[in-house]
């Protein structure tokens, strides 16, 4: 399967009430917009990826819930970031104070701002340059923690603002740091 890269911008700009329309038309469709414009089509995820991204991301809401700091999202939410893309990670999490922040109408659409962590695990579609890429935009938006799980190498990219990016080789848990305290992903669930 391919992620299929769209560039509409010799034809027209992708507004960002087109850009959800389009999306809540086709919600079958994972899509994605670069700070260029540029939209992103990426396959639906195959059984394997599916469940493991569902484990990352009931890990995340469920240790959310317990600790009551902020707000868990799945693949579905495309946060808007302050260069003009438009992302979905695969799992993320925002502060409450800055989710509280936002009127309802910023909340209901595509939130303005990147969540303080992310999370991207790495799908067989995926290019791995690309999702580096990705990461580090999120770094650059404002996010202060970063996680991209490559299961097929069973290596773990940590990203942080104003430090070189560590890796990890098969690491058996992951931990959410000052950022969300008491956090701790068993790797585990994921490889």
């Amino acid at each position: 399967m391919t992620v299929f890269t769209v560039n509409l911008n010799s034809v027209m700009e992708l507004t960002d009430e087109q850009f959800y329309q389009l999306s809540w038309h086709n919600e079958t469709l994972r899509l994605e917009r670069t700070a260029a414009g540029e939209l992103i089509i990426m396959p639906a995820a195959g059984g394997i990826a599916s469940n493991r991204n569902a484990t990352l991301t009931a890990k995340l809401y469920n240790w959310n819930h317990r600790a009551e700091l902020g707000i868990a999202f799945d693949s579905s939410t495309g946060f808007k970031l302050k260069g003009g893309a438009i992302r979905s990670p695969d799992a993320s999490w925002l502060t409450r104070d800055r989710w509280e922040a936002m009127s309802p109408e910023q909340r209901k659409r595509f939130p303005p701002l990147c969540p303080d962590f992310v999370v991207e695990l790495l799908s067989p579609s995926d290019s791995l340059s690309a999702t580096q890429e990705k990461m580090q935009e999120y770094l650059d938006n404002g996010a202060r923690l970063g996680w991209l799980i490559n299961r097929r190498t069973r290596q773990v990219e940590i990203y942080r603002p104003g430090r070189e990016v560590e890796v990890l080789e098969n690491p058996a848990t992951l931990s959410g740091e000052t950022v969300m305290p008491g956090f701790v992903l068993n790797l585990e669930l994921i490889w």
